[in-house]
């Protein structure tokens, strides 16, 4: 049994039971107040799913791509309460929570998953169906490309106004039920933030 937790574009969290399903979800759109709300989500999640955090075997985490700001707050809060509760945090691609969903909710074909990267620029990623385990097959991505650039695409082109902590968890399932390699617990920034440490202070000249 999972917590799972993405704050890739809005706030959502999840707990999840590979044999159960999602147990309960929570979450906001709001992309601007992911450190006021994931704390309470956390709980929300914890309580509706009458889970207690000790049952919990595990945190996903949502490794994005997002922006800076938003997605740091979601791998951190996995980290801390992961730290409290001595499990280990499960990184998943947010991307494939996305494509996970649309594919479970009879998508079929050549997926291209497209979430708001701001800046008018998308991050995509694309997959060709689903494997022996369930699990989204990606072939492409994550990448980066300005709206008015992005190619022509034969498939489905799907842009993801949230991404579901309840199919991330889900993921994390049966990627671990599969023996599956996860990815690196490194965030999907695919930008440099854009506050820098400062380099010191100024050299004043008399």
């Amino acid at each position: 049994m999972l917590l799972a937790i993405d704050t890739s574009l809005g706030t959502s969290v999840a707990v999840v039971d590979f044999d159960g399903g999602v147990l309960a979800e929570v979450g906001t759109a709001d992309t601007m107040r992911h450190a006021e709300v994931v704390g309470t989500a956390i709980a929300e999640a914890l309580e509706t799913a009458g889970v207690a955090p000790g049952d919990l075997s595990g945190v996903a985490a949502g490794m994005g791509p997002g922006p800076f700001t938003g997605l740091r707050v979601g791998i951190a809060a996995a980290h801390a309460f992961a730290l409290g509760i001595g499990r280990p945090v499960v990184p998943v691609v947010s991307h494939d929570a996305v494509a996970s969903a649309w594919y479970r909710d009879g998508g079929s074909g050549a997926l291209r998953v497209l979430t708001d990267a701001r800046r008018r620029e998308f991050a995509w990623s694309v997959y060709e169906g689903v494997d022996d385990a369930g699990l989204p097959i990606r072939v492409e991505g994550p990448g980066l490309v300005l709206r008015t650039e992005l190619p022509d695409f034969a498939g489905t082109s799907f842009e993801a106004a949230e991404v579901p902590a309840g199919a991330l968890g889900l993921v994390a399932e049966r990627a671990y039920a599969a023996g599956r390699d996860f990815p690196a617990d490194e965030p999907l920034y695919l930008r440099s933030p854009d506050v820098t440490m400062s380099a010191g202070p100024k050299r004043v000249s008399s």
